[in-house]
C-alpha cells in the first residue's frame, strides 16, 4: 500500500492545524491512528520521549518533520499521518516544521528503509511542497499525493 492508501484509510489527514506546541502535534497526528488501532498511545509517547532524549533529529531542512518510534514501541500495523502546520514550528531545539508526517512500521528494518525512503521520495519536489503547504482541505492533499 502507498502512503498516500494508507493516509486515506486511516483518515490521518489534518490540514490547517494551528498549533505551537510540538509535543501537541505529534498527539495530535497520533490520534486517527491510535483510534482506528494502528499504534497505541505508548507510540507518540516514545516518539515525544526520544525527542526529549535525543533532540528532534527527523526535523529536515525542507520544514519536514517525520517523527516516529521503534516498532515496539507500540505499533500495531504500519502506517502514515500527516498534519500540514498554518505555522512552522519548532520540534525541542530543532529547524521550524510546518509538514509533519508520523509513521510507524511493524518491522524495525522496514521502519527505516521503507517508511522513511518512501516519505522522502514523495516530498523531494519542491512543487509538491508548495502545493501541500497551500492545500485548505485533505482532499487536495490527497490529489496532490
Amino acid at each position: 500500500m502507498t502512503i498516500k492508501q494508507l493516509l486515506v484509510e486511516a483518515g490521518a489527514i489534518q490540514v490547517g492545524v494551528r498549533e505551537s506546541d510540538w509535543r501537541a502535534v505529534i498527539a495530535l497526528a497520533a490520534r486517527p491512528l491510535v483510534e482506528q488501532g494502528y499504534i497505541r498511545p505508548s507510540y507518540y509517547q516514545a516518539v515525544i520521549g526520544n525527542t526529549l532524549d535525543h533532540g528532534a533529529y527527523y526535523v529536515f531542512d525542507e520544514g519536514i518533520a517525520i517523527p516516529h518510534a521503534r516498532p515496539e514501541c507500540g505499533v500495531i500495523k504500519n502506517c502514515f499521518s500527516l498534519v500540514l502546520l498554518e505555522q512552522p514550528i519548532a520540534f525541542q531545539d530543532s529547524e521550524k516544521a510546518d509538514i509533519v508526517i508520523l509513521f510507524g512500521a511493524t518491522d524495525g528494518n522496514r521502519h527505516i528503509q521503507d517508511g522513511i525512503r518512501a516519505i522522502v521520495e514523495l516530498l523531494d519536489n519542491q512543487e509538491r511542497l508548495a502545493r501541500l503547504r497551500a492545500a485548505t482541505h485533505w482532499r487536495q492533499v490527497v490529489e496532490i499525493l
